[in-house]
């Protein structure tokens, strides 16, 4: 039987269509939508099981976007030739669809639910990490799948002046702006992105700009669902509740939350033991034939405690840890702590401190990306380490999670903004920040321990990077809000709002937010901006005390790198047949020689680990590219005797013709005895032929010339 498709559309501000259809594919999913834009198709599936499993309290949601190769018809790399393990690219789509519908979801669902995206046709003009959480809602729409949305997502950037809604690729690409935002109709949910240091009204700006294109299209969702007649959820019941014992509790615990949480200490460790033993000293009174619910207690606890703690903000603006709600935690920091790394820095903010590195490496070092619809390589790499130890946990030394992956790429925005160019920074860039302590922010003491350690380094950063996390915690009754400076983690989990902002003196660079609030204003944002400018130019002036600009060399056993313009037609002359030249050089110099061809020029990158080295292949491949210049004078070798001459190479790969008549003053009969094989000999060419390009020399030219001898008249 033919299936029923439903269809409907929507257009961008620019007239671009995006359309959605549900009944053709995947049906037996709870919800199922294909999404186009251009030639970009995603298939987005929600699945949820119909009962919570046992002692379940909380979502267990997970959500997976992925890449078919034959997407864009390609053939994946590797032994295996197929799709494996999510790339970290894969894995950070699949975070900003997570953050944007996960708080979407009711509190008291705790069905095991799982969204999958697969992009099934790639176009390069249409972008598809801006759309899949669009398809994602979609399909929970047109599903009997509790959600409180719909929500939608778009890219807006700035090229030229002007915002774009999903950019092309090469749009994109020349963005001072380029954002990825979240949204339901009332409210902003999720940003992330980068940008060229700039203002906090010009991103507000682009904020607002992107929520008027995602109005579109959550009201085409509402459109859908009810043309799919999907406007009725399911029923569940995933929590035991006991009204009477909550209100005992609330009576019992919270003026001791209260009280606790006004100790205002800073210790971490000191503040969580008291707060666990005010119902620990509960649940160990109680008899042993009770009846009441362990496991009810402790939730009923937990929001208690978070209760007082917002009250105590709200009320007496101070914090758990004593300070304001605009104050930053003491920092300290120091450069150069490790001795055989390029670069190192320690930065410590309160209980967060990251120890980075910096390395240096050549082109050769370089990260290869082979994905369906980004290829090429990577010459800034990145990586943020969570171990256990640095919480006070027990936790296996495994692989990077999706936690780790998302964190480093924020701080990899951050810092990418204030490299030099590609064509002024020879080296591969890998910058690896371990969270030794983290009580909140520890992304953002990757930004700045990472800028710290790339200015000890040497590497030419346009200025230092700071960054800063902050928070918010309102009451809707009431209508009060205080916004947070530089965030503890009991902050982060209480809090309506996780903001993460960094930037120069000149401007921002990266930002990633996630609210859990209905109702925040652009107003509070503005003020939230503001705010994190302050606490941003803080940071920095402390960082700069230690260090204000990256040094003026590389450290003395950092690799030498330099690169080298030539012409495209001499890439060959410096290769060589079947490589023999660019070999040789590298094996009689100890230098790395590599070579490309950009832009219709050659791109020689030299790296070597001594000076020595350096100036050797660097006068080999001068001498190889040199054009050669009439008059000038040259060293050369004499290859081959002729009865006319000799043919002398005077440059590398360049031979001319030395003509018996200048080779010396006296008139020469023949070529025997005069000059050998293999002999070196100065020469100076005096002319290149028009029509053919071969080169005359001469040496007669550089020796004396004899008196002439005196003839006597005849008489």
């Amino acid at each position: 039987m033919k299936p029923t498709v439903i269809t409907k559309s929507c257009k961008l501000p620019d007239g671009r269509e995006i359309t959605i259809e549900t009944g053709k594919l995947a049906r037996q999913a709870d919800g199922s939508v294909v999404l186009r834009m251009g030639n970009t198709m995603l298939l987005a599936t929600v699945v949820s099981a119909l009962d919570a499993k046992e002692g379940t309290d909380f979502l267990p949601l997970s959500v997976d976007y992925q890449e078919k190769f034959a997407s864009t018809g390609k053939i994946p790399g590797g032994f295996l030739k197929r799709e494996s393990k999510l790339s970290d690219y894969e894995v950070l789509i699949s975070r900003l669809v997570d953050r944007a519908i996960r708080p979407l979801f009711p509190d008291d669902y705790h069905a095991e639910t799982q969204v999958m995206i697969y992009l099934i046709s790639g176009d390069k003009d249409a972008l598809p990490d801006s759309l899949a959480a669009f398809a994602a809602s979609a399909a929970l729409s047109v599903s009997d799948i509790p959600f409180n949305g719909p929500i939608s997502e778009v890219r807006v950037a700035r090229v030229d002046g002007k915002f774009i809604i999903n950019p092309t690729m090469e749009q994109k690409e020349k963005a001072d702006i380029d954002l990825i935002v979240a949204a339901s109709i009332e409210n902003i949910l999720m940003v992330e992105g980068e940008m060229k240091e700039v203002s906090e009204d010009e991103m507000l700006e682009a904020l607002k700009t992107a929520h008027e294109a995602i109005k579109v299209q959550c009201e085409v969702q509402i459109e859908f669902a009810k043309a799919a007649n999907k406007t009725e959820k399911r029923t569940y019941s995933h929590e035991t509740n006991d009204e009477a014992l909550k209100e005992e509790l609330w009576k019992l615990f919270y003026d001791k939350a209260y009280a606790h949480a006004s100790l205002q200490t800073p210790n971490k460790k000191f503040r969580g033991e008291g707060f666990s033993k005010i119902v620990d000293e509960y649940l160990d009174a109680l008899p042993e034939d009770s009846t009441i619910d362990k496991g009810l207690v402790k939730r009923y606890y937990h929001d208690i405690q978070k209760k007082a703690a917002r009250d105590l903000v709200l009320n007496q603006a101070v914090r758990l840890d004593g300070r304001k709600t605009n104050q930053i935690r003491d920092i300290w920091c120091e450069v150069d702590y490790l001795p055989s790394p390029h670069g190192s820095a320690i930065f410590t903010r309160g209980e967060t401190q990251s120890l980075t590195t910096v390395t240096l490496g050549t082109k050769l070092d370089e990260q290869m990306i082979d994905g369906a619809m980004i290829d090429g390589s990577n010459k800034f790499i990145l990586h943020y380490n969570f171990p256990g130890f640095s919480t006070g946990e027990v936790k296996p030394n495994r692989g990077p999670g999706r936690r780790e992956v998302g964190h480093g790429n924020l701080a990899l925005r951050a810092l990418k903004q204030v490299l030099p160019s590609d064509t002024e920074n020879p080296y591969t860039i890998r910058v690896v920040s371990d969270i030794l302590e983290s009580n909140g922010s520890s992304s953002m003491a990757t930004v700045c321990a990472g800028s710290l350690a790339l200015m000890d380094a040497g590497v030419p950063v346009k200025g230092p990077v700071s960054g800063i996390a902050m928070g918010m915690i309102s009451d809707a009754k009431t209508g009060k809000y205080a916004i947070l400076s530089d965030i503890l983690g009991d902050e982060d989990h209480l809090g309506d709002m996780d903001f993460k902002v960094t930037g120069t003196e000149k401007g921002i660079t990266a930002c990633q937010m996630d609210l859990k609030v209905e109702g925040l204003t652009y107003a509070i944002l503005k003020e939230a901006l503001e705010q994190a400018r302050q606490g941003r130019l803080h940071i920095l002036n402390e960082m700069k005390k230690v260090m204000s600009a990256p040094r003026a060399d590389l450290k003395p056993h950092a690799p030498r790198a330099q690169t080298v313009i030539i012409d495209k037609e001499m890439i060959g002359a410096v290769i060589g047949p079947g490589g023999k030249i660019v070999q040789d050089i590298q094996n009689t110099t100890g230098a790395t020689v590599v070579i490309e061809e950009v832009d219709n020029k050659g791109v020689v990158n030299i790296f070597a680990t001594n000076k020595e080295a350096m100036e050797g292949a660097l006068k080999r491949i001068r001498a190889i590219v040199a054009i050669p210049e009439v008059g000038q004078v040259y060293d050369g070798k004499v290859k081959s005797i002729m009865p006319f001459g000799a043919f002398v190479e005077f440059m590398p790969g360049k031979d001319g013709l030395l003509h018996i008549s200048e080779i010396k003053w006296e008139r020469l009969e023949n070529m025997e005895g005069v000059l050998e094989v293999g002999e070196e000999i100065k020469v100076k060419l005096i002319e290149i032929d028009k029509k053919t390009g071969k080169f005359r020399l001469s040496r007669k030219v550089l020796i004396p010339k004899p008196p002439q001898k005196q003839t006597t008249p005849t008489e």
